[in-house]
């Protein structure tokens, strides 16, 4: 059974969404303050976390960037859902790490089946192959980790699907709207930009490694067929 960390400071908007996701089947734990979400991410280590973007104590996306960095919460699909619902929001959202940007206009039908869609991308049996090499770029999915000559960095759930995607396809372009379907999943709320954004952040984490990933203008990315010299 998997077990669902719900974070807002709204405390009947919080039991709602917490009755929503035990009549789906999971056990859920809910925290009103980012502080305690922390605590709790840490100690119980949920499948999946319900992060509200405004919190009394600090922000979510603040809440974000440290489960992110914590080896034990890293790799958890982190579903923001708050009341704003402009873009830029939505794109730090994505910046600090979040795997799905949700309203609380949202249904509870499309919240949990948001939340199912995560778990089965997080519970996926591994693929035949879970470690891939290129040029000085190594990169394991079991372990969600990336070495570019052999340190290791540090990348958010998303630019680790992003780098994964582009390199298992090596050679092959990649459109924007066909790394929004398959890296985030159809979210119809999302702009290309969003692709935009991801790719300038990973380019820049990947170093001497960022030359392997190119912009086709007017047509998406691509990973070379073949590593290369960096370039910029």
């Amino acid at each position: 059974m998997s077990t669902i960390l719900v974070v807002d400071d709204e405390h009947d908007f919080a039991a709602t969404v917490a009755c929503a996701c035990k009549e789906a089947g999971w056990t859920v734990v809910v925290a009103h303050d980012g502080a305690q979400a922390l605590a709790l991410a840490r100690r119980i280590g949920p499948d999946a976390i319900l992060l509200d973007l405004v919190l009394p104590d600090m922000s979510g996306t603040e809440v974000c960037r440290q489960l992110r960095a914590d080896s034990g919460t890293h790799a958890t699909p982190i579903l923001m859902l708050t009341a704003r619902c402009d873009e830029i929001d939505r794109i730090v959202g994505f910046e600090v790490g979040a795997d799905d940007y949700l309203t609380k206009a949202v249904s509870l039908r499309e919240l949990v089946l948001r939340i199912k869609a995560q778990l089965r991308r997080a519970q996926r049996p591994r693929a035949a192959q879970d470690e891939l090499e290129f040029g000085v770029l190594r990169i394991n999915k079991a372990a969600h980790q990336v070495w570019v000559d052999n340190v290791e960095i540090q990348l958010t759930a998303l630019e680790f699907r992003l780098l994964w995607t582009l390199l298992s396809r090596r050679g092959r372009v990649q459109s924007r709207e066909v790394l929004l379907d398959d890296v985030w999943c159809q979210d119809p709320g999302l702009s290309t930009r969003t692709v935009d954004t991801h790719m300038q952040r990973l380019r820049s984490k990947l170093a001497g490694a960022s030359g392997y990933l190119e912009t086709l203008r007017g047509t998406g990315y691509r990973c070379r067929s073949e590593p290369t010299a960096n370039n910029s």
